[in-house]
């Protein structure tokens, strides 16, 4: 059986500016789940990564969710055809709030 390429992974420079506002000490958590739940089915729906409903931020289709209390919040995009991810977005949730570097997202 052959095995499948990962998934490249790509972020939008406006990710490094979203990353700001996180506690840095959470970086490599972000960085390692980003890694792990993208590179081989990023559009395979699981309890913590969904299709989001249109028109979303950012032009996002799917977000995945992790993280103490699934507080974090990754938006993205990908190609099966061209095999990569495109991450649009990096966020914490507060309660029923997200917010996206300083601005709050509406849901």
């Amino acid at each position: 059986m052959a095995r499948l390429q990962p998934y490249s992974i790509g972020y939008v420079a406006a990710v490094a500016e979203h990353l700001q506002v996180i506690e840095q000490k959470y970086h490599s958590l972000i960085r390692a789940k980003i890694q792990e739940q993208l590179s081989f089915e990023p559009g395979v729906e699981t309890i913590n990564r969904k299709r989001l409903r249109q028109p979303a931020a950012f032009g996002a289709e799917w977000e995945i969710r992790f993280g103490p209390g699934n507080r974090f919040r990754v938006l993205y995009t990908f190609s099966d055809a061209m095999r990569e991810v495109c991450v649009l977005a990096i966020g914490v949730k507060d309660r029923n709030r997200l917010f996206i570097g300083d601005e709050e997202i509406m849901l």
